[in-house]
């Protein structure tokens, strides 16, 4: 059987790597490897005319791009340290691996970062991304409050002490939260893999190979983004 279709087959469904093996005698990292190295960096890459006028846009003409963080839920580890390292309260298990990935106004993933422990905050992730390296007065990233702190990214507007939001920021707000609903899909839609969507079962500690199956299962959805428009 093509080696490419049993990976999509491994990813959609989660078979166990043991029963691929007895079935095919392959392993989950051997074509998720070849899977990766096609279409990897064929789908997934930071546009180059991201300063350009009629790159779609948010509300404002700068607003280029969209990110957040989701999570894989993973078993609770018997370590207590490990514990600590990879609490994440939204996951089913309160365990989690941690990754962040970008799109853009077309609603296609640009950037995914490398996988990280459940506990590492949002804007640990995006500084260590190298999504920062494209961003400029023209290129600004829409974001969450998880991301304050970062001068090209733009999150909304706190509520003064005491006082109301005017206007002004409401509207600001209520663009800024509709934006971020394109990223929220896309996470959402990652998740109908159930490798992703499930418990994962690889090893924790193996960052290199989680990353490598959040990256090939975003570019499949890339690939699918014809076919499946993501809900705006």
């Amino acid at each position: 059987m093509n080696l490419l279709v049993v990976t999509l087959w491994h990813l959609k469904h989660y078979h166990s790597e043991r029963y691929i093996a007895s079935e095919l005698n392959l392993s989950q990292s051997a074509v998720v490897n070849i899977l990766h190295s096609c279409v990897y960096p064929e789908l997934i890459s930071v546009p180059a005319d991201m300063t350009n006028r009629r790159t779609p846009h948010g509300h404002e003409r700068n607003h280029k791009l969209i990110v957040d963080s989701t999570f894989i839920a993973i078993p609770e580890p018997y370590d207590s340290e490990q514990r600590k390292a990879y609490y994440h309260a939204k996951s089913s298990t309160n365990y989690a691996l941690k990754v962040q990935a970008a799109c853009d106004f077309h609603h296609r993933i640009v950037h995914v970062s490398e996988c990280y422990r459940g506990s590492v905050h949002d804007i640990t992730i995006l500084r260590e991304s190298g999504l920062l390296e494209h961003v400029n007065d023209y290129v600004q990233i829409i974001a969450d409050k998880a991301y304050v702190g970062e001068e090209y990214v733009v999150t909304p507007r706190k509520k003064p002490h005491g006082r109301e939001l005017i206007n002004e920021d409401k509207n600001f707000n209520r663009d800024i939260n509709s934006a971020k609903a394109a990223i929220e899909n896309i996470n959402q839609h990652l998740k109908t893999y159930a490798i992703l969507g499930g418990i994962y079962r690889g090893a924790i500690d193996d960052f290199h190979k989680a990353t490598k199956i959040v990256q090939v299962v975003s570019a499949l959805c890339n690939l699918n983004l014809n076919k499946h428009l993501i809900r705006r």
